[in-house]
């Protein structure tokens, strides 16, 4: 049975077409952001200042971080996040904090510091990534993107979706700055323990907004559950002509046409899903926090001795 219910819902999305499903120009985007990288950090590195080529730790990082980016921004998945909240909780917790991370650990250290240390980007670097202000920034602008009025504003024009996006993407990687930095000079929690307060500190901030979502007894947001603010939202990123052609026949409000969920029920489920997501990555980050604190700390707590005495 679900596997029949998958099987319809990907029928149904054939309805949107391959540039919508696919998103071609996307994918040519990121593509060229690979050959870009490998140019980067290749053959022509020494043009730009660059000494060693990236490791294969962080080469796979990188292009690990394009494959995440085009399936949350470029295949099905994002015109799914258009029709479901359960979709578009999926798409933020990669694209927010799984995707940053990926990029922060694949790209080499000399390309950070010649962006980075710029004149004006260094000062203002400085404050962005004192740990108080990246941790409330990063989660005031999650909670705020998701009050219903200014999230069905960002799902009215391309121009105030790409950019709002932006913005928090740019915080998504500030946040992880304090703790991972990829130049010394912003990471500015040196200590394992307090590394590990921070990470909490991010879930809690999360977790009110997630919260609302979750136990909400109405459908908060009108890009989901009104038949007008629905058809403009999937505008974003259906050719005009096709979905000029399938505003006739659709009669649903929301994800009914592509689940077996009512709209506050995608609802619910979008919200547990981002917290459970963003739990599993604070989780991954706590554990490699944890356990490369732990073990000096044990070998000097008992050392293994040198020589075996013969007596």
């Amino acid at each position: 049975m679900e596997y029949y219910g998958v099987n319809i819902m990907w029928l149904n999305l054939q309805l949107f077409g391959f540039r919508a499903l696919w998103s071609p120009y996307f994918l040519i985007f990121v593509v060229g952001i690979g050959v870009l990288y490998y140019l980067i950090t290749g053959p022509l590195r020494y043009k730009f200042g660059g000494q060693d080529k990236p490791t294969v730790k962080q080469q796979f990082f990188f292009y690990g971080g394009l494959i995440l980016l085009y399936i949350v921004k470029g295949s099905p998945v994002d015109l799914m996040t258009h029709i479901t909240l359960t979709a578009h909780m999926i798409q933020m917790a990669i694209y927010l904090i799984v995707f940053p991370i990926f990029m922060v650990k694949g790209i080499p250290t000399w390309i950070w510091e010649k962006v980075l240390l710029k004149p004006v980007i260094r000062p203002i670097l400085k404050v962005l990534t004192f740990p108080l202000v990246s941790i409330v920034l990063f989660n005031g602008l999650f909670s705020l993107y998701h009050i219903p009025f200014i999230f069905d504003f960002s799902k009215s024009s391309p121009i105030a979706h790409a950019t709002i996006h932006l913005i928090l993407l740019i915080f998504g990687f500030l946040v992880w700055f304090p703790i991972m930095s990829p130049v010394k000079e912003f990471e500015q929690i040196k200590q394992p323990l307090w590394k590990i307060f921070y990470i909490f500190g991010n879930g809690l901030l999360i977790t009110p907004a997630c919260v609302l979502i979750i136990f909400a007894d109405t459908p908060l947001f009108a890009a989901y559950s009104s038949t007008g603010a629905w058809l403009q939202a999937l505008a974003l990123c259906v050719p005009g002509d096709v979905l000029d052609g399938l505003a006739a026949t659709i009669k649903v409000t929301g994800p009914e046409l592509f689940t077996s969920m009512s709209t506050l029920e995608d609802q619910q489920l979008g919200g547990i899903i981002m917290k459970i997501m963003q739990e599993i990555a604070y989780g991954v980050m706590l554990a490699r926090i944890f356990f490369a604190w732990f073990s000096p700390e044990a070998l000097k707590v008992d050392p293994l001795p040198s020589t075996v005495s013969n007596d």
